[in-house]
């Protein structure tokens, strides 16, 4: 399986978590995710870096597939496959 560039991506559907402290932006992945469908690709946007030693845990947790995290100007954009 090849890497996938993250920074050309399309997600399905982009959470906007910037303005939140953890654990919003991990809310607001459990909220997101069920809006997008099975194989499709979620984004959220994190001002908390927290977030990216969290969400990998948590879509181990729950079955999902974390894809990575890209470095924005201020905050990070992580990158989450629905797997059910």
């Amino acid at each position: 399986m090849s890497a996938i560039d993250l920074t050309t991506l399309q997600p399905a559907k982009t959470a906007d978590a910037r303005a939140m402290a953890c654990p919003g932006p991990l809310l607001e992945a459990k909220k997101s995710i069920g809006t997008v469908k099975v194989g499709e690709v979620l984004e959220i946007w994190s001002g908390d870096p927290n977030t990216k030693r969290d969400m990998p845990g948590w879509c181990e947790k729950v079955g999902h597939e974390f894809l990575g995290v890209v470095v924005a100007d201020g905050y990070d954009r992580l990158f989450i496959r629905r797997k059910k």
